[in-house]
């Protein structure tokens, strides 16, 4: 009995804290699609990546090709000739997995590139999103393109539009 009403007045205090927070939702995606500058950023990034990609694909294709031109030929080459070719197709595949390092690594020209072009955008919407929660008092907001755990959402907690104002941009 004692359990049970030291529980009830535990969820009642929690209740009660819970209720008195402020909170709200944005939607990183549909703000960034609204942002011409992000849009550009993001299409330069795509026009990259299809490049690098190829860059990247060509070695890979140079390494399997000069593979298959020597399982036709194994029977024929000496031993040293064999590891002649074999070091050369390892030595094409490391270019290859160096180059999709360099590109696409943690510390690549993408991920430079992202930086460089998104970093500010970023910043600007981070800062409305501060601003606005100042100003409206919301001890709390949550992003809805990356809380997968949010499965609705009330419209009216959603400020996405409000940020988009605060930055500038009508919708």
């Amino acid at each position: 009995m004692r359990k049970s009403v030291l529980l009830m007045v535990l969820m009642l205090a929690i209740a009660t804290v819970a209720s008195a927070q402020k909170f709200a939702l944005i939607d990183t995606e549909y703000i960034m699609k609204n942002i011409p500058d992000a849009q550009s950023a993001n299409d330069q990034m795509q026009q990259a990546t299809k490049k690098y990609q190829a860059e990247v694909e060509a070695k890979t294709k140079e390494a399997q090709a000069m593979f298959q031109d020597y399982q036709k030929q194994v029977h024929t080459l000496t031993t040293a000739q064999k590891t002649q070719k074999e070091d050369a197709i390892v030595a094409k595949e490391q270019e290859a997995a160096e180059l999709r390092k360099k590109y696409f690594g943690p510390e690549g020209e993408m991920a430079k590139m992202r930086d460089q072009l998104m970093g500010p955008i970023q910043d600007e919407v981070y800062q409305a999103v501060k601003e606005l929660a100042t100003h409206h008092g919301y001890d709390l907001i949550l992003d809805r393109a990356s809380a997968s755990g949010v499965i609705f959402a009330n419209p009216r907690v959603d400020i996405s539009d409000e940020v988009l104002q605060k930055l500038g941009y009508s919708n």
